[in-house]
């Protein structure tokens, strides 16, 4: 449980400080005053106030969120007429929007730096040894066994699982030739993949070619140089983002249950197992809940900087913000939807760790 905490605030901890580092970097970029920068919400556990610049960075009790609080930002008393010029509100839409999506902006940074490190760190991938051969598949006609190493298919090198498998799925059925080492001899094999229903990870239907094999259990750390593991990424950042929107649309929809929406104890859980699985597993999740920290904010909901982010983008159409009392109805509507939202997480969160009448 300790161990679990632990990493679960430290996951947290990074990426809430990462997300409103971008927002304190490009206040100040601009001129805006900050006054308050804070990791947490409650009250403030430390305080410290920089005698420059007059911020208070706080480290405060709850570890489940933070905020950069700016200077003619919310509901304070009225800026005083000499430091207008250091006002969140008195300066123009655009450098506000670029302050707002900063946030988001710094998360997707984070996880393309996570992964481009994860990679030169070195990532376990299962190389394409075969580890189980269906009965009545293609794979079994075609005389391949246990043990096999697919090297080419086609005159595509293969030195990854992930390969074998992507490149068989998007054969669209048609005849592959496979290169295949066994016991120190190498022949050739041609196989026919064929059309199998399937269930994507998202639990829906599909029909993909199939060959009817399973990996086996060999797994090699593969290092990459700067510059691929930069590529990789940003591919990898890439795919999270596509993913995350997919599944983002599909709870909307309710193609997903909403059941499957997971809390701060599933997040805790999950950052314990994988800090248990090395350096690269870490990094990797990190970057994906940052990709989903960032996604989720950019929801065009009031109180989060997508709805910020809308605010703007009207008033920026308009010539003038939205009435205040709009704004302030909209904001408690948010704040009612995300309160929601975190009470259903919790409440998946002890369903799935203390299931009733076990």
């Amino acid at each position: 449980m300790i161990h679990t905490t632990f990493w679960a605030i430290v996951v947290l901890g990074v990426l809430i400080f990462v997300h409103e580092l971008g927002h304190f970097l490009l206040a100040r970029f601009h001129g805006v005053k900050v006054l308050v920068f804070s990791l947490g919400f409650g009250p403030k556990i430390y305080v410290w106030r920089s005698a420059s610049s007059g911020t208070e960075y706080c480290l405060s009790a709850i570890p489940l969120g933070g905020y950069v609080k700016m200077l003619g930002e919310g509901d304070e008393e009225p800026v005083a007429p000499e430091d207008l010029p250091y006002s969140f509100h008195n300066k123009a839409v655009m450098p506000r929007i670029m302050i707002v999506a900063a946030g988001p902006f710094f998360n997707f940074l984070f996880a393309f730096l996570a992964l481009s490190a994860a990679h030169m760190v070195g990532v376990g991938e299962l190389l394409p040894t075969l580890g189980s051969i269906a009965a009545h598949s293609p794979a079994e006609a075609a005389g391949l066994q246990k043990g096999d190493r697919v090297t080419y298919i086609d005159d595509l090198p293969v030195t990854r699982w992930s390969t074998l498998s992507s490149t068989i799925k998007s054969s669209e059925g048609r005849v592959l030739t496979l290169t295949v080492e066994r016991d120190g001899k190498t022949f050739l094999v041609k196989i026919t993949p064929q059309l199998k229903e399937s269930k994507n990870i998202f639990g829906e239907p599909v029909r993909v070619p199939l060959i009817g094999v399973g990996p086996g259990d060999k797994i090699e750390a593969m290092r990459y140089g700067v510059l691929e593991s930069m590529a990789k990424g940003w591919d990898h950042t890439w795919s999270m983002t596509q993913l995350t929107l997919t599944s983002t649309w599909k709870l909307i929809t309710q193609v997903i249950s909403a059941d499957q929406i997971g809390g701060p104890l599933m997040i805790a859980d999950m950052a314990g197992k994988a800090a248990e699985q090395g350096t690269s597993n870490l990094l990797f999740f990190m970057a994906l809940i940052s990709v989903n920290l960032a996604i989720l904010n950019l929801l065009p909901v009031p109180v989060l900087d997508g709805g910020h982010l809308l605010f703007l983008c009207i008033e920026g159409l308009r010539g003038k913000p939205l009435q205040e009392t709009v704004q302030m109805a909209a904001n408690r509507f948010g704040m009612t939807v995300l309160l929601l939202l975190m009470i259903w997480a919790l409440k998946n969160d002890l369903s799935r760790f203390f299931p009733l009448g076990q």
